[in-house]
């Protein structure tokens, strides 16, 4: 049985302005791959709320979960809840356990639950929270679009969240096998190899040090034995 699969949004311009580096999407790939959840597509949007609303139709439609990253802060710019309630058409406003969590966080800390910090209270009508054990202000689900804050260490709590509560299929599994020839050079074993083994994923990675071609490839799958199988051909007829 073929594993779920997802794809990621990532939400804002400072991602496509290049003032931010994304890390999450490097993150959510790698813990996917170990629950089991094919990550198959990622997408960055800019801050407007045509493109995130259709972004998040065509994803949702296309694949069993959609990551969303970015955009559910207290600003003005941070728009992401009101255009996912408007993927889904649904209507949005204040909730009261958000609003209570975000009330109980900031009377700890000392700070006023102002108009904008209450933003982040709003949740689209049926969706459930996800939940946020380092900054209180939750993210939410609706349907199967997981929404996530942009913050890389709130992201990941969100993700440590939200990955229990799916069900994922088995760990992909991952060999390398590092070739000092050029990828012309093997090109034919590569394709060969890939037909007999058209359950697995080939990938050739090229590379060059100290003037030499190389590449590094990698075999994945869910089936250990058929790794070792494949990773033990391409090695002798290349007498590696």
């Amino acid at each position: 049985m073929a594993n779920p699969t997802a794809a990621m949004l990532v939400i804002g311009d400072e991602i496509l302005s290049g003032r931010t580096r994304d890390a999450n999407m490097h993150y959510l790939a790698g813990e996917l791959t170990t629950h089991g959840i094919d990550l198959k597509e990622v997408r960055i949007v800019s801050d407007d709320a045509p493109a995130i609303v259709a972004a998040t139709r065509a994803l949702a439609g296309a694949y069993d979960h959609v990551f969303t990253s970015g955009g559910i802060g207290p600003t003005h710019d941070d728009i992401t809840a009101d255009c996912i309630a408007e993927a889904f058409g649904r209507t949005i406003d204040v909730r009261d356990d958000a609003r209570a969590l975000l009330e109980a966080h900031y009377a700890n800390s000392g700070l006023e639950l102002n108009e904008a910090r209450l933003r982040m209270a709003r949740i689209p009508e049926g969706a459930s929270l996800i939940e946020n054990p380092v900054s209180t202000a939750p993210g939410f689900t609706v349907e199967n679009v997981h929404v996530m804050a942009g913050v890389p260490s709130v992201f990941r709590a969100m993700v440590a969240s939200v990955l229990p509560t799916l069900i994922g299929g088995a760990p992909v599994l991952s060999q390398s096998l590092r070739v000092m020839r050029g990828e012309g050079d093997i090109a034919a074993n590569l394709g060969q190899l890939a037909k007999d083994f058209a359950d697995l994923s080939i990938g050739c990675y090229p590379f060059q040090q100290d003037g030499a071609f190389g590449a590094n490839v990698v075999v994945r799958g869910t089936d250990g034995a058929r790794i070792d199988a494949a990773v033990t051909r391409l090695a002798d007829e290349l007498g590696l």
